[in-house]
């Protein structure tokens, strides 16, 4: 080979080796961004993507026809959802809070009376039971559902005791069997505390079909959320149905008779138009949520974090996929490095919040959620994560366990 043939082979094989290096270097920095690619808590964003242009046509006909307060929509939207919870009627709220608010009142709950209810639920529970001047009676938890431990129940019912509000937690149903048991001796009144359980089933029946009332919210990270505040309270009651009508538009039958207090809690027309968008998506958004809740029980299940435990015959809705770690903080710090964002659902018993000091709790400072309070954690869930993301977010939660230990 002369001079320079041999030099330029040997150019073409630095040219292609230095390529070489580059193309394997792309790949690795591509892998790397993949891997630091936000898994956010909740994404929002992807799922309005998907049904905009329906939502939009919607808005675009009530805004066309200003029907802007109790529109059509409203009213369509309720027989769905009632036809969806397996009730007989819906009324469409302006929030969860309300709702709740609203059942209590036109159950005649009041000053004076006491409301047993979960200490380790959102403020909103216990806040709905004050403005109606009852008190809350905050009771312990089991720790395998993290819902209402029955025979603590059982135990806080005494002569000013008027109700019960089961809350069904993150998505899985209290134990209402027992729980209509005991309200059925004890002569009380039963709210469901539904906010979080939009379709989730004990045998055949739904979330908010078992009490005199469920409660919704749909707030926008709810299973059915709108693009904003929105409730509704479910009832198979017809006499119940017309004063929680009532309640929600200042006490009125027709424009300017009020007759009852009532409130202004309606649910606005342009979220209903959401609300009935999402309705036709609510039950494979709730089968993906279980498939995530499943890749997670596969990825997870040999580590020392305790994992959601549906109970036999319930459908649990996942609406929050919360795990339990006695190191939990150092866990969520990892992940977030990671750029894996969790959440805290709830941080503080009820007790501790400044409404609530005063509230009698049974046992006495709530000692099982106290420790849940500071162990529990929320993973990523939405419906639209991939199997790649819960993959990833179980490699870091393994790796996190891996390090922890090494440091002890």
């Amino acid at each position: 080979m002369c001079p320079d043939s041999f030099a330029t082979a040997i150019n073409f094989e630095y040219i292609n080796c230095a390529v070489g290096v580059f193309e394997r270097n792309l790949e690795v920095n591509e892998m790397n961004e993949h891997k630091m690619e936000p898994i956010p808590l909740v994404d929002l964003a992807t799922q309005s993507q998907a049904i905009k242009s329906e939502v939009l046509q919607r808005m675009e006909a009530v805004i066309d026809a200003g029907r802007y307060i109790l529109g059509e929509e409203v009213g369509k939207f309720e027989s769905l959802f009632a036809a969806y919870c397996r009730t007989s009627h819906c009324v469409g709220l302006a929030n969860g809070t309300d709702a709740l608010h609203l059942a209590l009142r036109a159950l005649g709950i009041g000053e004076g009376d006491e409301v047993i209810t979960a200490g380790n639920s959102f403020a909103a529970t216990a806040l709905a039971i004050r403005y109606c001047g009852a008190q809350p009676v905050l009771v312990d938890v089991n720790e395998d559902d993290f819902n209402l431990d029955v025979e603590l129940v059982e135990a806080a019912i005494n002569e000013r005791t008027k109700a019960i509000i089961p809350v069904h937690l993150y998505g899985q149903p209290a134990r209402m069997d027992e729980i209509l048991g005991l309200a059925k001796r004890h002569d009380l009144r039963v709210i469901e505390d539904a906010a979080q359980a939009h379709g989730a089933q004990i045998g055949d029946r739904r979330c908010g079909s078992f009490g005199d009332i469920g409660c919704f919210s749909f707030y926008p990270g709810k299973n059915l959320g709108a693009f904003g505040d929105g409730g509704a309270a479910t009832t198979q009651c017809s006499e119940l149905d017309e004063h929680l009508r009532l309640l929600r538009n200042y006490g009125q039958r027709v424009k300017n008779r009020h007759d009852l207090l009532g409130f202004n809690c309606r649910l606005d027309t342009l979220q209903a138009c959401v609300l009935l968008t999402k309705m036709s998506f609510i039950e494979g958004w709730t089968q993906q949520r279980r498939q995530v809740a499943e890749w997670y029980k596969e990825d997870l299940q040999e580590t020392e974090l305790q994992l959601p435990q549906e109970r036999e015959g319930v459908r649990h809705v996942y609406h929050l996929y919360v795990v339990r770690h006695p190191r939990r903080n150092e866990i969520i710090a990892s992940l977030a490095e990671q750029n894996i964002h969790c959440g805290i659902h709830y941080p503080n018993p009820l007790s501790t919040a400044q409404p609530f000091q005063n509230c009698v709790t049974l046992p006495m400072g709530l000692p099982r959620v106290t420790k849940l309070a500071s162990e529990i954690f929320s993973l990523p869930m939405y419906p639209e994560m991939t199997r790649e993301q819960v993959a990833r977010v179980s490699s870091a939660i393994r790796q996190s366990l891996a390090t922890e230990v090494g440091v002890r």
